[in-house]
């Protein structure tokens, strides 16, 4: 007998008794319960990201002050002013109303086009830009639209 004749007759009698395995004998039952029991026990798998540490962050962090430092450096800053006197310069106040310098900027921050401006920089209005033809705009662009065509 041939091998593909042998697998013809016995194939139907194998999956017989496999499913009367399966569905008489209980065995089904048993091995959805078994499956069930372990996808409950099982914690669904959480991906932790580790954030990237800003190198620039870190930097300032680093080499920040701490309370004590801070203090230690305001206690310094005032008994140096105290030295100079009130009568030094003759009482005036060389940087009243001055504002610190930007601080350092990274290479990408450089190449931005606003690299040079202060934050505080209120800019230029433009609220008037196209003056007395600003309220007719629509009318002017409707016309080259219709050149266009």
């Amino acid at each position: 007998m041939k091998k593909s004749d042998f697998k013809k007759l016995i194939k139907p009698i194998v999956n017989e008794c496999i499913k009367e395995s399966l569905m008489e004998d209980g065995m089904i039952s048993g091995i959805i319960a078994e499956v069930v029991r372990g996808m409950a026990t099982v914690q669904p798998i959480v991906e932790q990201r580790v954030e990237a540490a800003d190198p620039e962050l870190e930097r300032l962090k680093k080499n920040a002050f701490s309370a004590q430092q801070t203090s230690k450096l305001h206690e310094h800053r005032t008994k140096l002013m105290s030295a100079i006197g009130g009568s030094a310069y003759n009482g005036v106040n060389l940087f009243e109303g001055t504002t610190p310098a930007p601080g350092q900027t990274t290479p990408t921050q450089q190449s931005s086009p606003m690299s040079g401006q202060s934050p505080t920089d209120p800019g230029v209005d433009i609220g008037n830009l196209f003056g007395s033809v600003g309220r007719n705009w629509g009318a002017h662009m409707n016309n080259v639209k219709k050149e266009s065509r």
